[in-house]
């Protein structure tokens, strides 16, 4: 699909080989606030994922990419998930793993790779995306590429013995 394909990364489908890379990313509990994650995941429940990740979007109401560099090099993952077809939308996370790989435009590159395949090829009117309101990076790497606020979710998110804010953004195709 060339039309998953950047300047400096592309987007591809989950194989058998990233199975390292995706323990390693599920088992960060730094990142476990991010994803909702409750309990680390063994390697055995992640190989059955990985079994199971050849169902198309339709079916699996998800799409789960990793972004990749041009030396093959698995730099981080985006996703696709609650697709709505009849709606035509879904939400978007993103995750660029290592510190030294973010700020560095690649998390930007694979979401607008992302937005511009939503939009031609699965035919979706809207993409929406939840973001803590303590994690600018994120907000401001959705606000650039067009996603606007559309509300607060209030004592949205539990951790450390506090609540935080939730901020809703779309992005809505014309």
């Amino acid at each position: 699909m060339t039309t998953l394909k950047g300047k400096r990364i592309y987007l591809r489908a989950l194989e058998p080989e990233d199975l390292s890379f995706l323990y390693k990313i599920e088992n960060d509990e730094t990142l476990w606030e991010l994803s909702h994650t409750q309990a680390p995941y063994s390697q055995y429940i992640l190989k059955q994922y990985l079994e199971n990740a050849h169902q198309d979007i339709f079916e699996a109401k998800q799409l789960r990419l990793v972004i990749s560099d041009y030396e093959h090099n698995a730099m981080g993952l985006i996703d696709l998930f609650d697709f709505d077809f009849k709606n035509r939308r879904a939400g978007v996370g993103i995750l660029v793993y290592e510190p030294a790989d973010r700020q560095q435009g690649y998390g930007s590159e694979a979401l607008q790779l992302l937005i511009d395949y939503s939009f031609s090829h699965l035919n979706l009117h809207q993409l929406y995306c939840n973001i803590a309101e303590d994690n600018p990076s994120s907000i401001k790497l959705f606000e650039t590429l067009g996603f606007e606020k559309v509300g607060v979710k209030k004592d949205w998110i539990y951790n450390n013995n506090s609540y935080k804010n939730e901020c809703l953004f779309q992005l809505i195709h014309n």
